[in-house]
């Protein structure tokens, strides 16, 4: 691969597959150099990180190791990609809001290397709404993302959290670095998923019942096959649709994966799918989307769904998600 390669190490239990991915990048022919926080250092000790990169390990902001240089500026502009990965809330947070408070927060702020995030953390971490908002106006600066992967969490909790897997991320890296281009590389993919709900006073609101599985899944595929995708999870009704909107004149070529449920009262407002193309699930939209999947029950709850007169089984959301999106593309090469 012969690339440089800064991966920036905040502080969780993932750190120790951190170590891994700078083997899996070192054995790839990637230069890797690492940044640690000070709450990295708890759970791995610098030295590991040095053994396997054959590179000093930077985590002091003041210490300078090269007196010609100021550090942080001259690991900005060494990478060719950085990747922030485990990434820890704090450092999701910190980064949407432009803090630079130590030496990771710092060198990404003077970087103009593209910068790939792969979060890590408790699963009601990960949905909270402030981690989302951070996560939002992070993919509308322009960074990528690596979504974490579902499964056991070391606090004892199952869903999704875990940091993708060294081998997966290096692959990632090196399609990247190779130029091979994915599907959806430079599409825009917008997904609602969860319950989108309905005020009815400043106390009350009327929410349907939805777990955003397929949502998630959804637009955790449209990353992995290269889209910039923005979620609108869980919201109020009235703000996705003013969000949708703002996003059809921002994004006119984009593609609407409409997973979210919806009450069906009859003061529910109907979002419009017109002007874009959409892919719904049965909600009463405004306009013809361009495919519309048929269940029994709502989406995240049924054990199938009907597309075009097949059935697909949608008890594993991500395998549901990567038939469903094989299915557009081709259609969108047609």
């Amino acid at each position: 691969m012969n690339k440089n390669i800064l991966l920036c190490v905040s502080g969780g239990i993932a750190v120790y597959k951190a170590v891994a991915l700078v083997s899996k990048l070192s054995q790839a022919g990637a230069n890797v150099k690492v940044i640690m926080t000070a709450s990295a250092r708890q759970f791995v000790n610098p030295l590991s990180f040095q053994v396997m990169s054959k590179n000093d390990v930077y985590f002091d902001t003041f210490d300078e190791k090269d007196s010609s240089v100021i550090a942080h500026i001259d690991l900005a502009d060494w990478a060719d990609l950085i990747l922030v990965a485990p990434a820890t809330a704090n450092i999701i947070g910190k980064m949407a809001n432009g803090i630079a408070d130590d030496m990771i927060t710092t060198t990404l702020l003077a970087t103009t290397a593209p910068v790939w995030i792969a979060p890590a953390m408790n699963v009601h971490m990960y949905d909270h709404p402030a981690v989302k908002r951070n996560l939002d106006r992070l993919s509308a600066d322009g960074y990528k993302f690596i979504e974490p992967s579902e499964g056991f969490l070391a606090c004892g909790y199952v869903g999704k959290g875990r940091l993708e897997e060294p081998e997966k991320i290096t692959a990632l890296v090196q399609d990247f670095f190779s130029g091979k281009t994915t599907p959806l590389t430079d599409k825009t993919v917008i997904v609602t998923a969860g319950a989108l709900h309905v005020p009815l006073d400043e106390q009350h609101v009327i929410s349907p019942q939805a777990n955003g599985a397929i949502g998630r899944a959804l637009a955790h595929e449209a990353r992995m096959l290269g889209a910039h995708v923005i979620e609108i999870e869980n919201s109020n009704l009235f703000d996705a649709i003013q969000q949708l909107e703002a996003y059809k004149i921002q994004y006119p070529q984009a593609i609407l994966i409409h997973a979210a449920n919806v009450p069906t009262i009859k003061e529910t407002p109907i979002i419009s799918v017109e002007g874009i193309k959409a892919i719904t699930f049965g909600q009463k939209v405004q306009g013809t989307p361009m495919l519309n999947i048929l269940s029994e029950r709502w989406i995240d709850f049924s054990e199938k769904a009907q597309l075009n007169g097949q059935f697909l089984a949608t008890i594993n959301p991500q395998l549901f998600a990567q038939t469903l999106w094989s299915y557009i593309i081709k259609g969108e090469e047609q």
